[in-house]
């Protein structure tokens, strides 16, 4: 009876127990998987689903009926690439746990994971509801180095002190949904994270060809780790060049399980990148990708997919001058699955919709604009249930004021798997605090 009663709770608290069924009428339905916007229709959610989707749908019977008053209703944003939750402060290095200073590919971001960030709030007050957490690679905080490494203290990564193999790995990501009270991480070690060019040329102590040599080389002790573990543990091995738990991350790596996510910016290194999945038998994403539309035929046949920065349209390093605003479209017009995302830095998670808009503006269809920040990131991450308005999928849905392209829309109402989500965020708690002093004209104390 105790063991029923357990089951039964644990039940109740893996559903979304405070799910309504709510019916978002009256709005303008952006799909989110490519296909052609609705002018109006309606949203039913039911049960933590979408119970249904189209011009002809009624409300259910009891349902909480909203009247979008012509609003846009998009899927939630999905956010491919980000240290969200990892860290807080830029300039404030101990809020920073998105990179390692000891462990290479075995450095597993989710035990970084603050779920009690402010940063969260504010990213799903914007439309964001799931996101990838990645780690980066030690030092910065954008996922790429620029000029200044000597004396930032990153030189401490090169390797010279190291014994075996130099720090090539960023560590391992995760992904994580923004719904309040709730466990917020859905699964770690979803990538291995890898940078090339400039920065991985660096971590290596050298240049690009040592870098690669190198990375070719860990992978293949981490297959001889995968076929002889017992003998490992007992010293029977030749000696290899990462740690136990860095060649144990890197297994489902070289098993094809894991894909590596390769941060890479110049056409030659994503050329690179793909030789090095073709002959090492590896599932790859590409971050960046600047100079991605050089190579756009070679990406497309490759079937390689690309989270970028459709904004990224300035030479800002060596290995990015042939940044072009129109990057993305080119990209999607040769076939390849692009996702777009904005600065990867905690509070700008906003920018990734405004750069959705941005690429618009360079020839990137509008329909494909709205899946590079739903189902297109969703389905790089293998999130197949999230990041598209169809029936059965979990009702992560976002109801617009206006275009969710333009900056001046924001979020009317949020719901992650059909549970309205609080707007709060601290910004908008300490504009009340000050904006209400008490009769003696302080501000009031917190209750909390």
């Amino acid at each position: 009876m105790k063991r029923a009663l357990f089951a039964f709770a644990a039940l109740i608290a893996a559903s979304p127990a405070a799910a309504e069924t709510v019916a978002i009428v009256n709005a303008r339905i952006e799909i989110g998987n490519g296909t052609p916007t609705l002018p109006s229709g309606t949203v039913v959610l039911k049960d933590g689903r979408i119970a249904a989707v189209g011009a002809g749908v009624s409300a259910p019977a009891g349902a909480r009926v909203i009247d979008a008053k012509g609003g846009v209703v998009t899927p939630g944003l999905v956010f491919p690439s980000t240290n969200l939750s990892a860290s807080e402060i830029g300039g404030v290095r101990s809020t920073r746990d998105d990179n390692s200073g000891s462990l290479s590919a075995g450095f597993d971001i989710s035990y970084s994971f603050n779920p009690a960030s402010a940063m969260i709030p504010l990213a799903r007050q914007t439309g964001v509801t799931t996101a990838v957490v990645t780690p980066t690679l030690g030092g910065g905080g954008g996922g790429h180095a620029h000029d200044g490494w000597e004396g930032d203290g990153r030189d401490d990564f090169a390797g010279g002190d190291t014994h075996g193999l130099p720090n090539l790995f960023a560590g391992q990501a995760a992904t994580i949904t923004l719904a309040d009270g709730r466990d917020q991480l859905l699964k770690s070690k979803v990538a291995v994270v890898l940078d090339l060019g400039e920065d991985g040329a660096r971590a290596a102590g050298g240049s690009r060809g040592a870098d690669l040599v190198l990375i070719r080389a860990a992978l293949e002790d981490a297959r001889l780790y995968a076929r002889n573990r017992a003998a490992f543990a007992r010293g029977e091995t030749r000696e290899l060049g990462l740690s136990r738990i860095d060649l144990e991350a890197l297994v489902p790596v070289v098993e094809g399980r894991t894909p590596l996510l390769l941060r890479v910016h110049r056409a030659s290194d994503i050329r690179q990148a793909l030789r090095l999945a073709r002959e090492e038998k590896l599932k790859i994403i590409l971050e960046g990708a600047e100079e991605g539309w050089l190579v756009a035929d070679e990406l497309a046949a490759a079937g390689v997919p690309v989270i970028l920065d459709s904004q990224a349209s300035l030479p800002s390093q060596f290995e990015a001058l042939g940044s072009r605003l129109d990057n993305a479209a080119r990209l999607q017009r040769a076939g390849v699955q692009i996702a777009i995302m904005g600065s990867r830095d905690f509070n700008n998670l906003r920018q990734a919709r405004l750069n959705a808009g941005l690429a618009v503006a360079y020839g990137l269809p509008r329909e494909a604009a709205i899946a590079s920040v739903t189902s297109v990131p969703a389905k790089i991450w293998g999130l197949t249930s999230t990041g598209s308005l169809e029936t059965g999928k979990e009702a992560d849905v976002v109801l617009w004021n206006g275009d969710p392209l333009e900056t001046t829309s924001w979020p009317v109402a949020v719901f992650i798997d059909g549970v309205e989500q609080p707007q709060s965020t601290r910004a908008f708690e300490l504009r009340d605090r000050y904006a209400r002093p008490n009769a003696s004209g302080y501000p009031p104390a917190y209750s909390h």
